[in-house]
């Protein structure tokens, strides 16, 4: 992921270091394991274990030299993993393993490490979600569908919602994440025909990871369900950096994003203050989505396995795991951060002069025995009139003949807090699930 997007976790984890590290990790912990099963000698596990190299870049620049020979990258990383322990013991590392062992077992680790990374700042998202709508239960705005002013609604509701949403997306990256912490130490086409399958959950355990049947590579939906979580993430986030991003525009100005001392708008209008955190993540989301396209892609390989998935790999798994937990914290920035003007929503839930009440008015008149087809043409036409003439629709009604509800049940109709009384339904949804 370029600098601009990626976040020091993720930046650690998938370095050409880290990767080499748990690569080594692995293969001294088969070579433990095979020692309990009496298949390498007790001194030879032990001399691995403690002459193994030290991981850093002066040994990754020594697996790119050798790679230059073997144009194989775990064969040049065994080689000189061998040479620096030393014959005659160096040579039981990667006794009985393909490279996909190691490699697609440090990958799964690795995106465990990853969706740990991600899951903490869901929930660091989550909380803030929690206080904002716990802050904004009451704070009343215009609801609106197509863009249009339809019913009042509170900023605490909508805000619940998104809230809501996060929490169905921690619990997708939950599955996804134990589904994708798994282990393959099975050898070619994954017969286990070196290495026993105990001597696979052994390893497995001690890496935190499950042992599962495979192939010579471990099943690719794994990985498509990772990336889809993170898509999906994103998506959520998208959502709603788009609704931030409307309601910022100058005609509307109900929130706006932080904006912190020295900070610029643009580089020509010194009076500029953009939504700019709310259209990179909607920019980004984009990215995540066409990666768990990339995912699927992915899934179907040839036969016991190809690396047509690999080369993908390399890019589309960092980079949507360095996006999904870098957009979370920008989110949770702008929310933290965020600029509610209550004054300006209930001035434009007023702009209408009542006409956001016409339901209410339909409902009552039904309930006075009127078909609804002619309640509606009724309110209809006095809406068109309450917006021609700006005078209020209770005004229009009631000077209407057709119109027989009583003064009481006209008040009732345009009663705010009576179409807000359950609006606070979502606000203790997630506080019971955000718990």
């Amino acid at each position: 992921m370029i600098k601009r997007y990626s976040t020091k976790e993720t930046d650690a984890l998938f370095s050409e270091v880290e990767k080499m590290r748990r690569w080594l990790e692995i293969e001294l912990c088969v070579v433990e394991e095979l020692a309990s099963a009496g298949v390498v000698p007790p001194e030879a596990a032990a001399a691995c274990r403690s002459h193994a190299p030290t991981i850093d870049e002066a040994f990754v620049a020594r697996v790119e030299e050798r790679e230059a020979i073997t144009n194989h990258d775990v064969a040049a990383f065994v080689d000189v993993v061998q040479q620096a322990i030393g014959a005659p013991h160096g040579t039981w590392i990667h006794y009985g393993l393909t490279s996909t062992d190691v490699v697609d077992t440090g990958l799964c680790w690795a995106l465990r490490d990853a969706s740990e990374h991600i899951n903490s700042a869901l929930t660091e998202l989550i909380s803030t979600t929690v206080d904002l709508a716990s802050n904004h239960r009451a704070t009343v705005m215009m609801g609106r569908t197509h863009g249009i002013h339809a019913e009042p609604t509170t900023f605490g509701a909508k805000i619940a919602l998104f809230g809501l949403q996060l929490v169905r997306d921690r619990e997708r990256l939950r599955r996804a994440m134990e589904n994708i912490s798994v282990c393959k130490l099975s050898g070619a086409v994954g017969t286990y025909s070196n290495i026993t399958p105990d001597t696979e959950s052994r390893v497995a355990a001690r890496l935190r990871l499950v042992a599962v049947p495979a192939t010579q590579v471990i099943a690719r939906d794994r990985h498509a369900e990772y990336l889809f979580a993170c898509a999906s993430i994103g998506t959520t986030l998208e959502t709603i950096a788009v609704e931030l991003r409307h309601l910022q525009r100058t005609e509307v100005n109900e929130v706006r994003e932080g904006f912190s001392a020295g900070q610029k708008g643009s580089s020509a209008m010194p009076h500029k203050r953009n939504p700019i955190s709310s259209e990179t993540i909607t920019g980004l989301s984009r990215v995540l989505r066409a990666n768990a396209q990339v995912g699927l892609q992915d899934v179907a390989l040839w036969h016991e396995r190809d690396i047509s998935h690999s080369s993908a790999e390399r890019i589309v798994l960092p980079d949507s795991s360095s996006l999904a937990l870098y957009m979370t914290r920008r989110m949770n920035k702008i929310l933290a951060n965020l600029e509610v003007d209550s004054g300006n929503m209930l001035a434009n839930l007023q702009k209408l002069n009542g006409a956001v009440f016409s339901q209410s008015v339909l409902l009552r008149m039904v309930e006075n025995g009127m078909t609804r087809d002619d309640a509606y043409r009724i309110v209809q036409d006095a809406a068109a009139i309450s917006f021609n003439t700006g005078t209020h629709l209770r005004e229009v009604l009631a000077q209407n003949s057709s119109v027989t509800l009583s003064a009481a049940q006209l008040d009732e109709a345009f009663d705010l807090q009576r179409v807000l009384q359950h609006a606070g339904r979502a606000i203790d949804a997630l506080l019971a699930a955000a718990k």
